[in-house]
């Protein structure tokens, strides 16, 4: 992830179990390739930034 912190807005999501375990999984898998603690949150955010990249859309 960036180094610069951009101001946050928080939001609730509903999502299936799978879909949480699975976000887990990646942010425990991502902290250990990085060495930095990464949330739910963060890889919520990279998938996001991702598919919105896909679509054309810079952010």
């Amino acid at each position: 992830m960036s180094d610069e912190h951009e101001k946050l807005k928080k939001i609730s999501i509903s999502v299936e179990e799978e879909v949480l375990e699975a976000l887990e999984e990646l942010a425990k898998e991502y902290s250990k390739e990085t060495g930095q603690k990464w949330s739910r949150g963060a890889v919520i955010r990279v998938a996001l930034s991702e598919f919105f990249s896909r679509r054309g859309k810079i952010l």
